[in-house]
C-alpha cells in the first residue's frame, strides 16, 4: 500500500516539510519499540473535514504514555490543536491522522527515561484499510496461531509501538494462508481481537464483544459502535467469547479507525451466517456512516469540524 507524501508534518511543535521530518538512527524507539501512537480519521462532510473521536483518541494517547511512563510535553488541548493545524496545512478533505510520541536518543539502556520525548503528527490520504469492497462484501479471516499477550505481561490497553510486533505476525500469517485478516485468541483461549480491530459477534439476536480483560485495546470506534447498537435497540453484552461461537454466529464484524465497520464473511473458510454482510452489521454501518458523512445529526458529539474549530 503506497502512501503519497503530504506537504507538512508537525514535529515537536512546528510544521516541517515532509522530507525534513527525520530522526537519528540511534533513536531509542527504533531499537526497542519505545513509542506510542494513535490513528484517527477525518471524514469529508458538507461542512468540511471532520475528525471522528478527536478528544477520545488524544486522551487514549496520553493514557498510553502514562502506562509506559513517558511524560508528554504537550497537553491534550495542545495536541488536539496541533492535529487540527496539520490537517488544515495539508489541505485535506478527508485523511488518516497518525500522532506518534517516541523516545529519542540518549542511551541504549532499557530504562529509557533519560531519552527526550518527541512528538510527531502526520496526515495521509488513505482509503479502505481492508479493501475497497470489504465494507459491503465482507472479508475472509482466520484464527491466528499467535495469541494476544497474557495479563500482566504487556499493558494491552496501551497503544505502544513495540507491542505491534504481535499484530504484524498475526497479519503476515493470515496473508500467507490467504486471508485478509487474522483474529487472535487471548491467553485463556477466548476471542481477543484482530491484528488491528475489535471483534463483534451477533448470536441469536444479541450483540457480543470481548471485554477489556481479554487483552484487547479499548477501541474508540468500538465504543461508538456499542453506543449505536444500544441506540438502535440491540441488546449489547461485553463478555468472554469462546472460539466456537464465531463459527455458529449469525454475523461477525470488525471495528476500528482504519477498518471502520467491516463484515466478516468467513472464518477459517467456514461461512458466517449467509456468507455475506448481515442485517445488523448493515444497519450499524448505515447509522455510523450517516453520522461521519454529516448526513445525520451528530447527536453524541463525536465529530470535530476542522475548519470551524478555534483554539
Amino acid at each position: 500500500m503506497t502512501i503519497a507524501k503530504t506537504p507538512w508534518i508537525w514535529f515537536n511543535g512546528e510544521l516541517v516539510p515532509w522530507e525534513e521530518a527525520k530522526v537519528h538512527v540511534f533513536t531509542h524507539a527504533l531499537h526497542y519499540g519505545s513509542s506510542v501512537f494513535e490513528g484517527m480519521r477525518a471524514y469529508d462532510t458538507p461542512r468540511g473535514p471532520a475528525i471522528l473521536g478527536l478528544e477520545p483518541h488524544v486522551r487514549r494517547l496520553l493514557n498510553s504514555c502514562k502506562l509506559y511512563r513517558m511524560p508528554v510535553p504537550y497537553t491534550l488541548d495542545q495536541l488536539c490543536e496541533a492535529i487540527l493545524t496539520t490537517v488544515r496545512a495539508n489541505g485535506h478533505r478527508a485523511c488518516y491522522i497518525r500522532p506518534l510520541v517516541f523516545r529519542g536518543f540518549d542511551t541504549f539502556a532499557l530504562d529509557p527515561r533519560s531519552c527526550p520525548v518527541e512528538v510527531v503528527i502526520g496526515t495521509i490520504e488513505w482509503g479502505r484499510y481492508l479493501g475497497a469492497e470489504a465494507i459491503e462484501q465482507g472479508v475472509d479471516v482466520g484464527i491466528s496461531s499467535w495469541r494476544r499477550m497474557a495479563p500482566n505481561t504487556f499493558p494491552a490497553m496501551a497503544k505502544i509501538g513495540g507491542q505491534y510486533i504481535n499484530s504484524q505476525i498475526i497479519t503476515m500469517e493470515a496473508h500467507d494462508h490467504g486471508y485478509v485478516e487474522g483474529i487472535a485468541l487471548d491467553a485463556n483461549g477466548y476471542v481477543s481481537e484482530g491484528s488491528g480491530e475489535n471483534v463483534f459477534v451477533v448470536y441469536e439476536g444479541v450483540l457480543y464483544t470481548p471485554p477489556l480483560a481479554a487483552s484487547i485495546l479499548a477501541g474508540v470506534t468500538r465504543r461508538f459502535v456499542i453506543t449505536l447498537a444500544r441506540d438502535l435497540g440491540y441488546e449489547m453484552r461485553e463478555q468472554f467469547i469462546p472460539r466456537e461461537m464465531l463459527y455458529i454466529a449469525d454475523e461477525v464484524f470488525l471495528t476500528g479507525t482504519a477498518a471502520e465497520i467491516t463484515p466478516v464473511r468467513s472464518i477459517d473458510r467456514i461461512p458466517i451466517g449467509n456468507g455475506g454482510r448481515g442485517p445488523v452489521t448493515q444497519r450499524l454501518q448505515e447509522a455510523f456512516f450517516a453520522i461521519v458523512s454529516g448526513e445525520a445529526e451528530d447527536r453524541h458529539g463525536w465529530l470535530t469540524y476542522v475548519n470551524e474549530t478555534v483554539a
